[in-house]
C-alpha cells in the first residue's frame, strides 16, 4: 500500500528506523515530503515508528520498498558497514539517495558506489547534518563573504558521552568504529573549508570505559591535518567519558582563525561568536531549539535533517547538484581512513597516496 502524495511533494522511504527516527520526523514535518514507507528488520520497531509518527505503511523487505513507485528518495540510516550495498541497491532501482554519514565505512566499495551513481543519473546527498545547523551555516555564510580574510587555521571537535549508544548490539561488533561514525562530523567541517587535505597524522586510544562496555575500536582521537594550501587543521573527539558541562563547552564546535578575525560556531547552545577587525560579537539561535532538538534531549537533531531533505528536494526539483555528494563523501571517508592508518602506524598518511591505492586518484588534484 502506498500513500497519495500531494502535488509537488516527493515520496520518501526510510531504511533503518533506529538512526532513521530523525529523518522520519523531518519528513512528516515538511510540506515538501510525503513519508511513504518505512523499512527495518525489526517489525516491532516498524510498528513503534508508525505509532509515533501516525504512519501506517512499513515493510521488512528492502527490495519491496525499492519497488514502490511512490518513493522518489531513499533515506539510508542503517549501520555504517551496510551503506555501500544499500546505496547501490537504491540507485539501481532508480531512486535518489540521502545517506547518513559516514557515506561508506572504508574505500573498498568506493568505485562500485561511484559506478552506480554514474549509471543511475540519480542525485546523492551525504547527510553531513552539521553543515545544516544554524551556527555552522551562519559561520559559513560569514566566511564566504570574505570579511574575515584568508584562513590561517581551523579546529573542530566533537566530544560526547555516548556510552548509552553502546547499548545497541551492532555498536559493539567489529564493524562499528567511532572514528567513522562520529569523527565524520568535525572531519567534514574541516573539509568544508579545506576540501583538499594533503596529509593526516595523529593518535587514537580505546578508553577503559570503552573496553569495559565491549567496544572493539578506539573511542578517543586527536589528529592534525594539513591542507594542500599549507593551512593546518586539528580534529578531536572522545565518546566514552563525561564531557565538560555545556555552560563551559559546547561539546561540538568549529573554530576558524583568519587574518582579519576569528569565529567559533557552537552546537548544543546554538551560539555563534566572532571577533572581526577588533570588535567582538555574539549571535544566538535559542529560539530554534525546538526546531532542531525535538525529542530525546539533544540526542536527536531532526531540524538539521529537515533542512537537508528540503535542500535536496529543491535540488531534485530544479535539477541542481547537491553537496556534499558521493564523490565528496568518499574523500571524507578517505581522510578518516588515513586517520585510522596514521594512528596504527605512527606515520603521516597522504590522502593522494591512499586514494591511488584504490584507483580513486581522480577524486582530488595534487
Amino acid at each position: 500500500m502506498s500513500l497519495q502524495k500531494k502535488e509537488g511533494q516527493l515520496g520518501l522511504g526510510v531504511l533503518g528506523l533506529g538512526e532513521g527516527r530523525s529523518i522520519i520526523s523531518a519528513g512528516v514535518r515538511s510540506d515538501m515530503w510525503q513519508v511513504v514507507s518505512l523499512c527495518d528488520r525489526n517489525e516491532e520497531l516498524c510498528r513503534e515508528r508508525c505509532r509515533e509518527f501516525s504512519l501506517s505503511n512499513y515493510t521488512l523487505n528492502y527490495g519491496e520498498m525499492l519497488e514502490n513507485s511512490a518513493i522518489d528518495v531513499i533515506g539510508i540510516y542503517t549501520p555504517d558497514h551496510l551503506h555501500a550495498d544499500h546505496v547501490i541497491q537504491a540507485l539501481e532501482a532508480g531512486k535518489h539517495v540521502v545517506c547518513t554519514k559516514p557515506f561508506i565505512d572504508n574505500l573498498e566499495r568506493a568505485q562500485d558506489v561511484l559506478n552506480a551513481v554514474e549509471r543511475s543519473g540519480c542525485k546523492v546527498l551525504v547527510g553531513q547534518s552539521s553543515r545544516f545547523f544554524a551556527p555552522f551555516k551562519r559561520q559559513r555564510e560569514h566566511y564566504v563573504a570574505e570579511d574575515f580574510g584568508e584562513l590561517v587555521s581551523i579546529e573542530s571537535y566533537y566530544h560526547a558521552d555516548h556510552r548509552w549508544f553502546l547499548e545497541k548490539e551492532w555498536a559493539r561488533n567489529d564493524a562499528f568504529k567511532w572514528l567513522y561514525g562520529a569523527i565524520s562530523h568535525p572531519g567534514d567541517l574541516v573539509r568544508w573549508y579545506l576540501p583538499e587535505i594533503e596529509e593526516v597524522y595523529g593518535y587514537a586510544h580505546l578508553s577503559k570505559n570503552g573496553r569495559d562496555l565491549g567496544l572493539k575500536h578506539p573511542d578517543t582521537f586527536h589528529y592534525v591535518l594539513k591542507g594542500a594550501n599549507g593551512v593546518p587543521a586539528r580534529v578531536s573527539g572522545t565518546y566514552s567519558c563525561p564531557v565538560v558541562p555545556t555552560c563551559r563547552d559546547s561539546n561540538m564546535s568549529c573554530i576558524l582563525r583568519c587574518d582579519n578575525g576569528t569565529s567559533q560556531a557552537d552546537y548544543y547552545d546554538l551560539r555563534y561568536a566572532y571577533k572581526l577587525n577588533g570588535i567582538s560579537s555574539m549571535e544566538t539561535f535559542e529560539d530554534m531549539d525546538d526546531y532542531y532538538f525535538r525529542f530525546g534531549g539533544h540526542s536527536h537533531h531532526a531540524g538539521e535533517y529537515q533542512s537537508y531533505i528540503e535542500y535536496i528536494a529543491q535540488c531534485i526539483q530544479n535539477n541542481e547538484h547537491p553537496t556534499p555528494d558521493a564523490r565528496e563523501g568518499i574523500v571524507t571517508v578517505a581522510v578518516m581512513q588515513a586517520m585510522e592508518e596514521a594512528s596504527k602506524t605512527g606515520n603521516p598518511v597522504r590522502i593522494a597516496t591512499l586514494l591511488e591505492r584504490y584507483g580513486l586518484e581522480g577524486l582530488i588534484s595534487g
